[in-house]
This record gives structure tokens, sequence and C-alpha cells, in this order.
């Protein structure tokens, strides 16, 4: 049969499996056999193919398919103290999601992306693409992102939070059949989340439609999505004077009206040139002896993303689809479904 050999490699790195590991489980299959098939270079007899899949839990139908939902620009923190095997999991998990959007296209209109992405590479800045994103969602100078969710549902961009590793904030993309997505940590506190969805939006705006040049390297694109999510958040010609000056006292009350973190306000009077830099490690120590670096003490305001979940309730109410039906049509192991679509309260994890 025609089997495509880099879905065994995905099917393998997301249940968390080296080479040698699955080797080991499946009766006549070798490392270097294993390795070699992976990479195109040999061929393995259908049967020990089927046995490898199955093993992986993987509907024999996934041999077929073509995924790539490729992202480059996945945010984490403290990426270096984040295992391999961890973050390969994440990534391919991810890929998943974007592959399960494409799939309810067959069935669901997403709403068409209509947000016109400005090239930085033709003199626009992170300022003024972020600027032109307010104009886009018609958002007031002076108005904070409130539905931050809704509005970038509503402009095209599928939006799904996911119960993640602490050390993953989000990643954006575009599916393989066109569709922009937003995939976020739900377990991190509101300002957290809604800045994280301000810096995936940025990424989109800037980096998914537009061919990027070397020496925009992943340093300068981090830093172009800050760029872009200081100014969507808080705008600077709107939030300087209230900057001037800044007090501890002031932080809660711009925290609640612009809806960011204190901590996000205090680098943001400073990036504005608002407060020394003395001044700056002043609040910062202030907020760390309070506790306040780690638990500001209140949260803000986000509304929830609908899209992923509307979706998903047409294919189970509307259109009649068990979750062991959904994996099937989509080629899918009944858990993955369950995992992204259905999660249970409690984790059930199936040692490979």
């Amino acid at each position: 049969m025609d089997f495509n050999h880099k879905q065994i490699t995905f099917a393998r790195e997301y249940r968390g499996l080296s080479q040698s590991e699955l080797a080991k489980r499946v009766s006549g299959l070798s490392q270097p056999n294993l390795s070699k098939y992976e990479k195109g270079f040999s061929s393995l007899s259908d049967d020990l193919v089927i046995r490898i899949v199955e093993y992986l839990d993987f509907p024999v139908s996934w041999l077929n398919k073509r995924i790539s939902n490729i992202a480059e620009n996945a945010h984490y923190r403290k990426r270096a103290t984040l295992s391999k095997k961890d973050k390969t999991k994440i990534e391919f998990g991810n890929r998943i999601l974007g592959y399960i959007v494409d799939q309810f296209s067959d069935s669901v209109d997403w709403p068409e992306f209509k947000h016109i992405p400005l090239d930085i590479e033709k003199g626009f800045t992170p300022k003024d693409i972020a600027k032109n994103a307010r104009k886009v969602l018609s958002l007031g100078n002076d108005e904070p992102v409130a539905d931050i969710f809704g509005l970038l549902e509503s402009k095209g961009i599928v939006i799904i939070e996911i119960n993640e590793h602490e050390k993953f904030d989000g990643v954006s993309f575009i599916t393989d059949k066109g569709t922009p997505v937003i995939i976020l940590n739900k377990n991190f506190s509101n300002d957290r989340k809604r800045r994280t969805a301000a810096h995936e939006y940025g990424h989109i705006l800037q980096h998914c439609y537009f061919p990027i040049p070397s020496y925009r390297d992943e340093k300068a694109r981090e830093k172009e999505a800050d760029e872009f999510a200081n100014e969507f958040l808080m705008p600077e010609n709107e939030i300087k004077n209230s900057l001037r000056g800044l007090r501890l006292n002031d932080l809660s009350q711009l925290k609640n009206y612009w809806l960011t973190s204190m901590a996000s306000i205090i680098r943001r009077a400073k990036d504005l040139g608002c407060i020394s830099p003395e001044r700056y490690k002043y609040f910062n120590i202030e907020l760390s002896r309070g506790g306040r670096r780690k638990d500001e003490g209140f949260d803000v305001y986000v509304d929830e993303p609908n899209l992923f979940k509307e979706a998903y309730d047409i294919h189970k109410k509307q259109l009649g689809y068990t979750d062991d039906e959904l994996g099937k049509a989509f080629s899918l192991p009944t858990d993955v479904i369950k995992h992204y679509l259905n999660p249970s309260p409690l984790k059930l994890v199936r040692e490979y």
C-alpha cells in the first residue's frame, strides 16, 4: 500500500516514544530499519507498518494523510528547562489541532479572514500594524481590548484553549487549508492569556503571510510580536500621559482599565520613557516584595473563544457524531478526540 512514512514519525512523536523504544515494543522491527523508513530511504512490509500504527493506537487510515501545519513561532516560558520530549509532544499536538480545524472545515464555514496584513519589509512598523489592527477591529483609540477572543474570531482567527504543560504559553500558524489559528494554554491568568493572544495575533499579521528574510531571525520576530502586543493592548498616544509620574498606587487602576498585568504596565512605562531605569527597578522590587510578581492580587476580565467549541457542538448535536465516529471520520484515535474536544477533569495517561 502507498503509506505516507511521515505519519509514522508523527504518531510516534505524539506518543512520546523514541525510535529505539518503539522498535523494542513491536515484534520484527529494528531501530535502524525504522530510522531508514521514517527518512524515506527504505520500505517496511505493509503488515509491519500496520502493526506499528496499531501499537501507537492510531487508525490505519492515518497513514494516508498528508499533514504539515508547521508553526515556527511557538511561545514558551523558560524554554531551556522544557524537556525535548515535552516540547515535541506539545508541537505535534498543536499540529493535530490544526488538522482538526481543517477537518471541521468540511462541514463548518469558518469566518473569512478579512484582515489585510501590512508588510514590515515595505516600511510598516509593528506599531503601525497594531494601530491598523485596532481600526480593523473597530476599537476606539482609548478603548481597552475587552472581548479580545471574540474580536479576533470575528475576523476569522480560530482560537483554541488547551490544558497544557505550564511552560507552554501559545502558538499561532496558518493551517494546511489556510485558516489562521491561535492555540493558548488555558491554565494561566487572564492577563497572561490576553497578552499571549495579542502576541500571537502579531505573529499572524507580521510573519504568517509574508516571506521573512533571514536577518529577521526568531529573536527579531519575537521582538516584533512584543512591540505589536504593547501597542495593540496599550496604545502609546492614549496611555503615555497616565504613565508619567507613575506611582505604585496607580497600578491597580491602570490594570483594571487596560486589562493588562501590572508588570506589563511598568515595562510599558519604561519603554515609553515615562520612568527611569532606576524607577523601573524600584517598581519591580516592590512587586517582588509584596509577592505580586507571581500573584498580582486580582485577575482581569477576558471572554472565551467559541468557534472551535461551536464546531464540535455542530458535529455532536446537529450532525449526530459520537467521539468514536469523529475519530473514524478524521482518522484519529478516540483518545485524541476526547483530549482536545471533550477533555475529562481527570487525565488518564496510557503508557506506550
